[in-house]
């Protein structure tokens, strides 16, 4: 308590430069934060926020570690200099292990959440983790204005439903920034989580460092032993501003009345009554602010990052780079698309028993609305394939801790037009983990998309969205357009150690569209692999006269072969396969090749994945080129609409796409 009062004093006193970087401290906090962290084991997981410093000393921590990142430093042993103070992300064997999450209040609750659920997972599969005799404990800090944030309820509600070994320890010191929680909430944490059936709660004083340590003991045994919930809820003052960028003089007017609730004297009249002479506390005192000055000297001298920093930990290494096994067996009948990917999983989860498959829909009644998942609940258990709540966010964001948890989820968003609630967590928890952990915590998962338009789906079930999420970066992308690739990429996919998307158009899943009959392909063998940024040519062009190239993806590809009869030996045809890595060297050699270029997509044209490439492809090879590079997509218009006419009028078809490259080739 006397290096966390320190820091933050020494942190005033220098604002000028440590304010430089925006940080928060737990001063009014330190008595409860340290209750808890005295009582973590190196089996234990731990998110703590953004206002949790004293609970990273109590579990270890040097202030000089600390103040490297205060000041974002190249050593900090969280970030590298990626990230906020008090933002951590550690795997050490000596101290609770903490994956990355975001400051983004209230989303740590989901991939926290989503830990316990593999802790959880682990256990009944009977997966050891370490050899002890307590069993592990997730928990998740979070403050208490947090709580009113709609994906933390979809926390507790899967903590409740599948009876998870987390602790969620509440901070309460009634601020959001400046806003009081009399103006934003009509209960505090407490009574909020009554509201969950099956998680108890206690509610203390969290400035009385005895009573929070007792309290906490009780519920840590009790999470240990009888595998539950529990939400602890702690009234803290906030006696710091609430970051050094808010100041707390600028909007509060109860800081004489919560400085009375200060845990530091607090504590210090606890140890005197208790028999501890006051010199010897002066002396701790003092050896505290001596040593948190010396750590301060040392970190403003310590290295910053390099330039050459920025580029590392994008991406985990992938130990697939190269196409193996047998993509076409001999005496194997053609398999729909959909039955490749469901082949693909079966084989996965037979030989890996940390593999789950989860969702809306894809146990063991129904198998996935489109079947993609069938029976595979039956053959694995409904351990291994379960159904979620309808919660996009959690289904997306639990994988952070899934993954961290040493397991690997295969998870699905129902229709791509679902996707939209779990981007939160998709773009700040699942995409940057590794690069804003230094690469201590990639997230190892799968989630497969259905997109596209199909058979009147309407304005709810037949979006495509690869263009939003193509802007997420950290992310690996797929989009096969036949069964031997999605099975090909799927396993990639499982056994790449970031996160992929795997978009699966509706319309080639059983090929009944005509023109799509080619999405049916042979099966390949269980070794197959086929790693991500590299195309396909699907058709090649032949003739002597001026010919075109076509960029595409998915149900592109069809139309683009269906399209290219009227052309003969005039056109070829790239199918991408991957959006994020993109096989630039394979369209750049056949735009070379044939001197002019179509870039087809379904999705709405304007500001999309397609044109962006085409913008691309026009700066890299516009010493090649003898035309514009054209682009067609769907009409730029706010849904596809349900009735079938309207849909059709607004998607590309081959007639279209025939009077472009008549267009094109005659330019």
């Amino acid at each position: 308590m006397c290096k966390a009062k320190a820091m933050t004093e020494l942190y005033e006193l220098n604002k000028e430069i440590t304010s430089k970087y925006v940080h928060a401290t737990s001063r009014g906090h330190e008595a409860v934060q340290l209750a808890l962290a005295m009582q973590l084991k190196t089996q234990d997981y731990l998110s703590a926020y953004y206002r949790d410093d004293s609970m990273m000393l109590g579990i270890g921590m040097e202030p000089y570690e600390l103040m490297l990142q205060l000041l974002a430093k190249r050593e900090d042993p969280f970030s590298g200099g990626r990230s906020y103070y008090c933002h951590p992300s550690l795997k050490r064997d000596t101290m609770p292990k903490i994956p990355h999450q975001s400051s983004a209040t209230g989303m740590q609750a989901i991939p926290t959440t989503g830990l316990a659920m593999g802790i959880a997972y682990r256990e009944k599969a009977g997966i050891p983790e370490y050899s002890g005799v307590d069993k592990a404990i997730v928990v998740c800090s979070l403050g208490d204005a947090s709580v009113t944030e709609g994906e933390v309820s979809e926390a507790f509600q899967m903590a409740v439903l599948k009876k998870l070994p987390i602790l969620y320890l509440v901070q309460d010191n009634e601020w959001d920034i400046s806003a009081h929680a009399r103006e934003i909430r009509s209960m505090d944490a407490s009574d909020y989580a009554k509201g969950f059936k099956g998680l108890e709660t206690r509610a203390i004083d969290g400035t009385d460092f005895m009573e929070s340590y007792e309290v906490l003991a009780e519920v840590i045994d009790l999470i240990r032993t009888q595998r539950r919930p529990f939400l602890v809820h702690a009234k803290v003052p906030l006696l710091n501003h609430h970051t050094s960028g808010v100041r707390k003089e600028w909007y509060r007017n109860d800081l004489d009345e919560q400085s009375k609730r200060d845990p530091f004297p607090k504590i210090k009249r606890q140890l005197l009554a208790a028999g501890v002479e006051n010199k010897v506390l002066d002396e701790v005192e003092k050896n505290a602010i001596e040593l948190v000055g010396k750590d301060y000297k040392r970190a403003l001298v310590a290295e910053d990052p390099r330039a050459s920093d920025l580029y590392t930990h994008v991406f985990a290494p992938s130990p697939v780079t190269e196409e193996k096994g047998v993509r076409e067996p001999k005496g194997k009948e053609a398999t729909v698309m959909v039955d490749s990917a469901l082949f693909a999983i079966r084989e996965i989860m037979d030989k890996h028993k940390e593999c789950v498959l989860y969702g809306q829909d894809v146990g063991r009644r129904l198998g996935g609305v489109f079947r993609e998942a069938a029976t595979l609940a039956e053959r694995f258990g409904d351990e291994r394939v379960f159904n979620t709540p309808i919660q996009e966010a959690f289904i997306v964001g639990s994988t952070v801790g899934m993954s961290a948890a040493g397991l690997k989820p295969i998870v699905e968003v129902q229709f791509a037009d679902y996707i939209w609630p779990g981007l939160n967590q998709l773009f700040t928890e699942v995409a940057r983990s590794n690069y804003l952990s230094n690469g201590k915590w990639p997230v190892s998962m799968v989630l497969r998309v259905p997109t596209g338009a199909y058979g009147s789906g309407g304005p709810y079930h037949s979006s495509s969205v690869e263009s939003v999420v193509c802007n997420i970066k950290g992310l690996k992308i797929a989009y096969p357009s036949t069964g031997a690739d999605l099975k090909g990429l799927m396993k990639s996919a499982y056994y790449d150690p970031n996160p992929v998307v795997i978009f699966e158009h509706k319309g080639l899943y059983w090929s009944k569209i005509k023109g799509t009959e080619e999405a049916k392909t042979i099966e390949p063998d269980e070794n197959y692999v086929l790693p991500f940024g590299k195309a396909r040519v699907v058709l090649a062009s032949s003739s002597h006269h001026s010919c075109v190239t076509i960029i595409t993806y998915g149900m592109g590809v069809y139309w683009a072969k269906s399209a290219a009869k009227a052309f003969e030996g005039r056109v070829e045809i790239i199918d991408l396969r991957t959006l994020n890595p993109i096989d630039d060297k394979a369209i750049t050699d056949s735009v070379r090749k044939n001197s002019r270029c179509i870039v087809l997509t379904e999705e709405t044209l304007n500001n999309s994945f397609a044109q962006a490439l085409a913008g691309r492809i026009g700066q890299e090879c516009f010493a090649f080129l003898d035309a514009p590079v054209h682009c067609m997509g769907s009409e730029n218009l706010p849904a596809v609409p349900l009735n079938s006419v309207l849909e059709a009028t607004m998607l590309p078809n081959p007639e279209k796409l025939r009077h472009l490259i008549a267009e094109v080739l005659g330019y």
